[in-house]
């Protein structure tokens, strides 16, 4: 069986439409629509039952979709192996939100290449739907991220609490410069509406904190940042925290296959728990 079809069937699963599957395998509607029907021209049972709201998955959707992640882990560790530079008797695939491998996961990656020196990592930068459909494909080991999605297969750990805080430039009025709404998931949203329910809406909106970073700081403003990030830059009078304001905590959460080399895995996991703990 193609492995393509396989993981568009896994993305419909995932996303519960063929628009949005399309949209995260980066192909058109119709490309999937023809992959899915040839699934179950082959099967010959309905796949996917499809309606107003999307697409719902059949039982016999269901008892293919264990088959399909195998299948497509299968093909996807097959490809690592195969490609494992000499010298290295297994490969890790790490993938988080860049915010998360600034100022924590690097200096925990780091420690890692040392400790353990016959293992290759790859690292990748992604949001969560990517991160979450890497792990379901099994192209990724290991995913960081703030608001996972419980999957079947599929294990979490929370590893800590990012606290994020209210700074604005230090070398601006108070007045001066837009506030920057940074998206940190739906659990941030939800915190920040409650505690700003009257407040309008942005004139900048970024998806990465380090962007919001780099405004505020070259041309004034405010944002909601991670505390770790800009302890040093408050601690430098670059930055300063706004009095009075509510500060948000969003748990870090580390996902990872049940069917994983515990003896690889969990170690790295403790360690990151550990470098978290130190940092966050």
């Amino acid at each position: 069986m193609d492995t393509e079809l396989a993981r568009t069937f896994l993305a419909v699963a995932a996303t519960g439409s063929f628009v949005a599957a399309a949209e995260r395998l980066h192909v058109t509607q119709s490309t999937v629509s023809a992959r899915i029907r040839t699934l179950e021209d082959q099967f010959g049972r309905r796949l996917f039952t499809r309606n107003k709201a999307g697409a719902v998955i059949t039982d016999a959707g269901r008892r293919f979709q264990k088959h399909a992640a195998l299948l497509v882990r299968t093909v996807e560790q097959a490809r690592h192996d195969i490609g494992l530079p000499r010298g290295f008797r297994a490969g890790v695939v790490v993938g988080a939100r860049i915010g998360l491998w600034d100022g924590l996961m690097l200096d925990w990656l780091a420690e890692l290449t040392t400790s353990i020196p016959d293992i290759s990592f790859s690292a990748e930068i992604g949001f969560e739907p990517d991160l979450m459909q890497g792990l379901i494909d099994g192209r990724i080991d290991i995913g960081v991220m703030y608001a996972p999605q419980r999957r079947p297969g599929m294990e979490l750990a929370r590893i800590a609490e990012e606290r994020l805080v209210l700074v604005r430039s230090a070398r601006a009025a108070p007045h001066e410069g837009a506030y920057v709404y940074v998206n940190w998931g739906p659990e941030f949203y939800s915190q920040h509406s409650a505690s700003f329910p009257d407040l309008p809406g942005p004139h900048l909106s970024v998806n990465v904190g380090w962007l919001a970073l780099q405004h505020i700081l070259d041309h004034g403003g405010s944002a909601y940042l991670p505390s770790r990030q800009v302890r040093h830059l408050v601690a430098d009078g670059r930055l300063e925290e706004v009095p009075g304001a509510p500060a948000f905590v969003l748990p870090i959460w580390a996902v990872y296959p049940h069917d994983r080399d515990t003896k690889l895995i969990d170690p790295m996991i403790e360690a990151l728990a550990g470098r978290a703990a130190a940092t966050v």
